[in-house]
């Protein structure tokens, strides 16, 4: 699995514009089951992405694609780790499985 971190590097105001883009990104890759969960920071320096286990290429290209990262409004740091423990109705999901990486 993967956290990743956006920081805004540009002002909110530059940031907005492409907000509309960038949550139908994330909605794309909701419905292909890849995102878990996603918002802003408190306080809002940027934002995080919960993503599910996948090569890292893979994910690297996803993050290419995202609308802030192509206005140039963000940078993303992603972290990768291992859910050796799951709330048993995520376990269910099988969003989580790393077998297939």
């Amino acid at each position: 699995m993967y956290i990743v971190s956006l920081h805004y590097i540009r002002p909110l105001a530059e940031l907005e514009l492409h907000l509309a883009a960038h949550r139908t990104w994330l909605d794309q890759h909701y419905a292909a089951q890849l995102f878990l969960a996603s918002g802003p920071k408190v306080p809002r320096t940027g934002g995080v992405i919960l993503v599910r286990a996948m090569p890292r290429e893979q994910l690297d290209a996803l993050l290419a694609g995202d609308p802030f990262a192509l206005a140039g409004v963000v940078t993303h740091e992603v972290t990768e780790f291992n859910a050796t423990k799951q709330h048993p109705a995520l376990a269910a999901t099988g969003l989580l499985d790393t077998s297939a990486v």
